[in-house]
């Protein structure tokens, strides 16, 4: 062997590998490019199903994305909306939905004809942000800076205690999902003065609605005339039932979560066509 063929070999070998990576490369781009037509016909048939007045966020999950589109079968697609109104108070709604298993094929779904598409299962939801909470129970009394958080005291005390904490304790007895613990604050004015109050309560979910209830409510200023009607007024004004409109595709509201900043409603439908959209 030469010492010029010994020079040549891996310089031929090292050519063999640029060249792979620049066909992985290239393919790599064209599944994404694939993806992204797909992703845009998506959300252009939401945009329209949901009433929005831009595309919605929208992406298809897995990859490669080429071996889901020759299979017809499309195992998780996000979507997502945000500043969604509904009705006359609601005007920052966030809609999401997972597709489980959108069944389409690749050249009906790159043409936008969903006419028949067919998804497995739906997970949707709607978030109620603090912004819209505020504006509706400003209906009875002025609030600012409307918080929402969950309540955590029973959890915080058993830690101090040594105990297991609540959700642990309650993991055996299955605790009600349409039911969660929540902390709200805010500030108002009662006669000329500016106070702080911290309530406590449920929040429930009734045939899909979302219902305040609160139970204690504490303030930065106790010595307040009349502080029985304070409470009251306060009560009232939190006591609020919320109706966040239809989940996407018209999935069956089955829980409410409560998270800092907001309320969730979550619910699934299975076996549905992708054109029934938001219902």
């Amino acid at each position: 062997m030469t010492a010029n063929e010994s020079k040549r070999r891996p310089t031929r070998g090292r050519k063999l590998i640029i060249a792979a990576l620049v066909v992985g490369a290239v393919l790599v781009a064209a599944d994404y490019g694939l993806a992204a037509a797909g992703e845009y016909q998506v959300a252009q048939r939401m945009r329209h199903k949901f009433g929005l007045s831009e595309d919605p966020a929208v992406r298809i999950n897995g990859f490669p994305f080429t071996t889901q589109a020759l299979a017809g079968d499309y195992r998780d697609i996000e979507i997502s909306a945000a500043g969604v109104p509904v009705g006359d108070d609601l005007r920052n709604l966030e809609i999401r939905a997972n597709l489980r298993h959108v069944r389409i094929g690749l050249s009906d779904l790159l043409a936008g004809n969903t006419a028949n598409a067919r998804i497995d299962q739906v997970r949707g939801s709607v978030k109620i942000k603090s912004s819209d909470l505020n504006r509706l129970v400003n209906r009875v009394t002025p609030f600012n800076d409307m918080t929402i958080e969950p309540d955590n005291r029973a959890k915080r005390e058993a830690e101090l205690e040594g105990e297991p904490a609540p959700e642990q304790a309650a993991a055996a007895r299955k605790p009600d999902p349409t039911v969660a613990a929540v902390k709200l604050a805010g500030s108002t004015t009662v006669a000329g003065r500016k106070i702080r109050i911290a309530a406590y309560g449920t929040v429930s979910l009734i045939d899909g609605q979302i219902a305040i209830a609160v139970n204690d409510i504490d303030l930065d200023d106790t010595s307040l005339e009349g502080l029985d009607a304070v409470l009251g007024t306060v009560r009232q004004a939190l006591g609020v039932v919320i109706d966040p409109g239809q989940l996407p595709f018209t999935a069956t509201p089955t829980a409410v979560k409560v998270e800092s900043g907001a309320f969730i409603v979550e619910g699934t439908v299975n076996d549905i066509p992708l054109d029934q959209g938001a219902g």
